[in-house]
C-alpha cells in the first residue's frame, strides 16, 4: 500500500517507523488502510495512520487507527497523534483526540 500512495503521504503517515504490530483493513487481498504506533519515551504511543488513495473517506483509516489505539491502551501507553493535514486532524478528532498545541522541529547540522 505504501508504494501506491504519493511519497509525501507515505512519509507523513510514519508507517515505515512503527514498532508495534500494524493493524490493517483489507479488501480481498489488498491492504487499503493501515495503522500502528512507535513507542516514544514516557510511555507514549505515537500513531501512524494511512489509507490508500482510492479508499479514503470511507472510514477505513479510522477502523485501523482505532485498533492501534486499543492496542496501545492495552499496553498502558498514552496514544498521541501529530496530525498535520486537515483530513488527518478530522479523523483524530472523530476518534476522540484533542488538539493540545503545536510542535516545531529544527534540524541542527554540524559545521562542515
Amino acid at each position: 500500500m505504501l508504494a501506491e500512495v504519493p511519497a509525501d503521504d507515505a512519509a507523513e503517515s510514519g508507517l515505515g517507523d512503527v514498532t508495534s504490530a500494524v493493524f490493517v483493513v483489507r479488501e480481498d487481498s489488498r491492504v487499503v488502510a493501515a495503522a500502528g504506533y512507535r513507542r516514544w519515551p514516557g510511555s507514549v504511543a505515537h500513531l501512524a495512520v494511512l489509507a490508500g488513495v482510492r479508499s479514503r473517506g470511507r472510514g477505513l483509516a479510522g477502523a485501523a487507527a482505532s485498533a492501534a489505539v486499543a492496542d496501545a491502551l492495552r499496553d498502558h501507553l498514552l496514544p498521541q497523534w501529530r496530525a498535520r493535514p486537515e483530513p488527518s486532524r478530522r479523523l483524530a478528532r472523530r476518534l476522540g483526540f484533542r488538539e493540545l498545541g503545536n510542535q516545531v522541529s529544527i534540524r541542527v547540522e554540524p559545521n562542515a
